[in-house]
């Protein structure tokens, strides 16, 4: 039998309602004569709640026992799907991470994929089981204790699955029908794309787009798995959602393909900062050590010897960027005049596989900023995508007149 991989998030597995939903989704596939990975996430709220008792247990906590105890909520779902399905009279059997067994490493809250081994769930297809509902986001390591992968990890749990066993497709079943353009609840023009690469998805991803997690995107285009985004919400229709494939996928290819956006950014700078080889390298060096995701990094031009070193990173980091900085300074690491944190900035991107052949955008995007009286702090660019800092009380402005401007309106 082909084998399809389902995963639903925790909206869709909310209540038992919604569970019901769900598994007659899955009987359609079953009836349709594929042998089904259904992969669940945690019913919604549970796992900030387990999170919660977690912390106020024990704010120092053992990351052993947290992904003891936050695992569990997905071990729920899967047992209740399972239940819901054999009422359905379809042979279905819930698994556990450690039951497939799902590998890891022993990165605790952040593990990652070792290995699935195939051979215990294609014997019970083989027997005549016809859904293996998996708890999302968990493994086991070679300890043999429970993993995690972090949150969001069930979306790559679903396309981890469905790259070993050979999957036709991956679905995410999620609350929202697609991929859009841009975000639907700032510009009411943005349209759900028929088709997107797996680049530009990785890109959204990255770039604040909350559809899919970055991981899961890696894994498919590295994988080449298919990844359908659609609703759980909607009536199943054969064309419904959003396809992430490859870029020969898709006849023509949008010049810009969505506006992205991220409002929690942050604009740091280094001020008069030693202009010799070697200064990048402990800056970064010690943000790095101390877990800062740096995005956007701007030097500029030296004087006298000094410089002026700019970079952005996510608002609930400056604070350790700052600690970082200051003791690689009490250390003589680097040397620098002032620090100074600017967290009222949005980063907008603009991402498109049609940037590689067509010049003009960035004069384009620049161009209608201007035009709305928005100024550019930061610009960083790549391939398939341009994206700038602005004042964060012109993000929805900013978002709507570059939507505009690029016509996406007209996208599919």
């Amino acid at each position: 039998m082909p084998v399809l991989v389902m995963k639903f998030g925790g909206t869709s597995v909310a209540t038992l309602d919604r569970i019901k939903r769900a598994a007659k989704r899955v009987g359609m596939e079953v009836a349709k004569g594929y042998d089904v990975i259904v992969i669940v996430s945690a019913m919604s709220g549970k796992t900030n709640e387990l999170v919660g008792w977690v912390n106020e247990t024990s704010p120092l906590y053992d990351a052993r026992e947290y992904d003891a105890v936050v695992s569990s909520g997905e071990n729920v779902t899967a047992g209740l799907m399972a239940l819901t399905l054999q009422e359905m009279d379809i042979p279905a059997r819930s698994w556990q991470g450690w039951q497939v067994p799902f590998k890891t490493s022993s990165t605790h809250s952040a593990a990652r994929i070792e290995e699935i081994p195939t051979e215990n769930l294609n014997t019970k297809f083989a027997e005549g089981m016809q859904v293996a509902v998996v708890a999302g986001f968990q493994g086991i390591s070679g300890e043999g204790r429970i993993t995690t992968l972090g949150r969001g990890g069930s979306d790559t749990t679903a396309v981890a699955f469905a790259a070993s066993f050979g999957a036709e497709r991956c679905d995410i079943y999620t609350d929202v029908d697609g991929v859009y353009t841009t975000d639907p609840r700032i510009s009411p023009k943005a349209r759900k794309l028929e088709k997107i690469s797996f680049e530009e998805m990785l890109e959204l991803a990255s770039l604040g787009a909350k559809v899919l997690q970055t991981r899961s995107v890696e894994l498919a285009m590295r994988y080449k798995v298919k990844l359908r985004v659609l609703s759980s919400f909607e009536e199943p229709n054969e064309d419904a959602g959003t396809l992430v494939c490859d870029e020969e996928e898709i006849m023509e290819s949008n010049i810009v393909s969505g506006i992205a956006y991220s409002r929690d950014e942050a604009k740091m700078t280094l001020g008069s900062v030693a202009d010799r080889p070697g200064t990048a390298a402990a800056i970064f060096g010690r943000l790095s050590e101390a877990g800062i995701n740096v995005d956007m990094i701007i030097q500029n031009i030296a004087e006298d010897g000094q410089t002026d070193m700019t970079f952005s990173c996510p608002t609930d980091q400056v604070a350790r960027a700052d600690k970082a900085l200051t003791a690689a300074k009490s250390d003589r690491q680097i040397d620098f005049k002032d620090l100074l944190a600017d967290t009222n900035v949005a980063k907008i991107s603009a991402v498109g596989i049609g940037m590689r052949s067509q010049s003009g955008v960035a004069a384009k995007m620049f161009k209608t900023l201007f035009e709305e009286g928005i100024n550019i702090k930061v610009i960083a660019t790549s391939e398939i995508k341009i994206s700038v800092l602005i004042d964060r009380k012109y993000m929805e402005l900013a978002v709507q007149a570059l939507h505009d401007a690029f016509k996406l309106e007209n996208a599919s």
